[in-house]
């Protein structure tokens, strides 16, 4: 399963969150003190790994503001904290289906939600109960007799009233056996334990959540025995020490019970071989060095409780400086990223079944380029077997390629007429644009980072006149694609220049790197000189410049024109809502303007004649329109076919100057 939405209310800053979507890997995005690790503690609470405990403290989490009004705001009712829904997958649905029949299954998805003082969730299951009952007397083989006996009931209740009094009957009292071992002898209890083993375990790891360097091991015995004491915030880095000595295969126990420690300490250094290899697969700041954990006889010199008894020692060296430093002196982000994994490895050999993560501002104090490095790791190690939401206010962890993954958290307030300011808490937008723009600003500069980053490392880069061309050609290239024939090769970077006299300048910044820039621009006669000067610039590889007119059978020419005139009319008329005698057609089109063959000319000229309140033509408005509807690329009509035949030639010879 997989958790699809999610409203949480009446917890610290979160009075009301209003329900939010979340996808498979989610970036929570906002100020500090915002609310985003209320949130994310509020999601945790719903199911809570055993190594990373957390419960619902009415004193503690519920709104301050309104506590000493608890009894009265809830009716007598404990207050509901999270409420979530999560979509089924097939399998799950399919072993409903088997044991309550297709027609039972009313729905795909299931909701979960739990309140204060609850000691477990509450699930809405998606059975019609009546059916279910059917299913379950129709598989019993009975006779016409046998069914009549039992009827029509419409709960398992009444079920099991009808069953008593005829348990003589082995079929009936087979099937009364069979209800009764429900769990609380309920339909909709059975179907929760058939789907609870699939629900994930969340795992909640803040950043804060780092290895101590060095731990007294008969002090981290004593506490490691008090599990209460041992999950509290004062023993996190002790803990993580101890799940190491874990994951190690070296117990506590053990080596307190020893007078030699060499045979562990190879296998303390063995494992922590292992994970410093998988955080340098990811880790690019500084590949020259190496985790060294041990454990040693206290010295006398030492500061209490480390002068005495074996000590646990975690240090990082540094290969090519050939010196080592203690595991707290280095750099909080590789101890976070390293305690990170013994944490989640632990987690993993625990979890009864999937695994949720939760990450409170992961990497906040790494580099930007190591954030990307972490973030690499998430989508390439994480997300395919593990959802993901995890909270950030730095435009490096926000993931650029995929911004709609972002989620908005904002602490509101209201100022009435008398500027008096009211808190209305802690609420998740989708909508960035409705977002302050502090909240936003992280987005933005993601934004920024990644258009940098195509202009800059891309490697395969087509710089085009502006962001119509760009919508234009990914709606062309995704009906090509769709089709199963030649798209734009995803090897290219579309990046809109600003006409064709910005684009001069913007191949001067590719100078020195080794990149394939491509580019493609609108053609008029008055371009001509321009052209033959990109065509002989040093970076942009021979044959490189192309102008739209090479597609099209007319001198002059726009990205509009590879489109048929009737095909172009029709996405114009779409665009702007032209109606009856307004609507546009390629006589008319023609007729605005004799003197051009440029399509978008005449266009401009038609909207320029049009009664008000007619809005002045656009050159993106219309790409845009096309992109979110993609059906008018669909079809065998001859305008359609023509068009897609002009720009599958047009990427063709764009993927043929890929350098191989």
């Amino acid at each position: 399963m997989e958790l699809r939405s999610v409203r949480i209310q009446n917890f610290r800053s979160v009075e009301e969150s209003c329900e939010f979507t979340v996808e498979h890997l989610t970036c929570l995005v906002g100020k500090n003190e915002a609310g985003k690790t209320a949130v994310l503690q509020a999601i945790a609470g719903l199911n809570p790994h055993p190594a990373t405990p957390f419960l619902y403290e009415l004193e503690r989490d519920y709104p301050k503001r309104y506590l000493a009004r608890y009894v009265e705001r809830h009716g007598g009712e404990e207050a509901e904290v999270i409420s979530s829904v999560w979509d089924l997958c097939p399998e799950e649905i399919d072993k409903l289906k088997g044991e309550f029949g297709p027609e039972a299954v009313i729905d795909k998805s299931i909701t979960v939600s739990r309140s204060y003082n609850s000691s477990c969730t509450a699930w809405l299951v998606p059975i019609n109960e009546a059916d279910a009952i059917a299913f379950l007397i129709s598989q019993r083989n009975y006779s016409a007799a046998e069914k009549s006996q039992i009827g029509s009931p419409a709960t398992t209740k009444e079920l099991i009233a009808k069953l008593t009094g005829l348990e003589a009957n082995s079929k009936h009292k087979a099937l009364l056996d069979l209800v009764n071992a429900y769990p609380q002898k309920s339909i909709f209890h059975k179907a929760r334990a058939i789907l609870e083993p699939h629900f994930p375990q969340f795992m909640y790891f803040s950043n804060y959540d780092r290895m101590n360097a060095m731990v007294h091991l008969p002090s981290l015995n004593n506490w490691a025995n008090d599990k209460t004491l041992f999950s509290t915030d004062q023993h996190r880095g002790d803990r993580l020490f101890w799940e190491f000595l874990e994951y190690s295969g070296v117990p506590l126990s053990n080596i307190l019970g020893t007078t030699t420690f060499e045979s562990f300490n190879a296998k303390l250094q063995a494992a922590s071989n292992v994970l410093t290899e998988e955080i340098l697969e990811y880790w690019t700041q500084n590949q020259d060095i190496e985790i060294r954990v041990s454990v040693a006889e206290g010295l006398p010199g030492d500061p209490a409780p480390f002068n005495s008894g074996p000590v646990g020692r975690a240090r990082i060296y540094n290969l090519l400086h050939k010196a080592d430093t203690s595991f707290s002196e280095r750099s909080a982000g590789f101890t976070w990223f390293f305690s990170f994994l013994i944490k989640f490895d632990r987690v993993k050999k625990d979890a009864t079944g999937k695994v949720f993560l939760l990450l409170d501002e992961p990497g906040l104090t790494l580099h930007g380029l190591a954030q990307a490095d972490l973030l690499r790791y998430f989508t390439e190690k994480l997300e395919p077997h593990h959802q993901i939401i995890y909270s950030t206010h730095s435009p490096f962890m926000v993931p650029h390629d995929n911004i709609m993954a972002s989620r908005i958290v904002e602490d509101l307030v209201e100022v009435d007429a008398r500027g008096r300011r009211t808190p209305t808490g802690t609420m998740v937008r989708e909508d960035v644009l409705k977002a302050d723009k502090d909240s936003v600003f992280p987005l933005q500069g993601a934004l920024g980072y990644s258009l940098t980053q195509s202009l800059f490392i891309g490697k395969h880069t087509i710089l085009v006149e502006g962001p119509g061309d760009i919508l234009y050609l990914q709606a062309l290239s995704a009906e090509l694609l769709r089709r199963k024939r030649a798209g734009l090769d995803p090897k290219w970077v579309m990046c809109p220049a600003g006409g064709i006299d910005k684009i001069q300048s913007f191949v001067s910044l590719f100078a020195g790197n080794s990149l394939d820039v491509i580019a493609l621009s609108d053609y008029t006669k008055k371009d001509k000189t321009k052209l033959e000067n990109l065509r002989k610039s040093e970076v942009i590889k021979e044959g490189g410049v192309l102008s739209i007119a090479d597609f099209v059978a007319q001198e002059e020419a726009d990205i509009e024109d590879l489109f048929d005139p009737e095909l172009f009319c029709t996405i114009v008329n779409g665009t702007y809502e032209l109606k009856d005698e307004q609507t546009l057609d390629p006589a008319k089109l023609k007729a605005a303007d004799e003197s051009t063959e440029r399509q978008v000319k005449r266009a401009e000229a038609y909207f320029n004649v049009l009664p008000e309140p007619t809005p002045l033509y656009s050159h993106f408005t219309p790409a845009s329109w096309l992109l979110m509807h993609p059906e008018m690329l669909t079809g065998s009509a001859e305008p359609v076919l023509k068009t897609l035949e002009r720009v599958e030639s047009l990427f063709k010879t764009l993927n043929g100057l890929i350098a191989k």
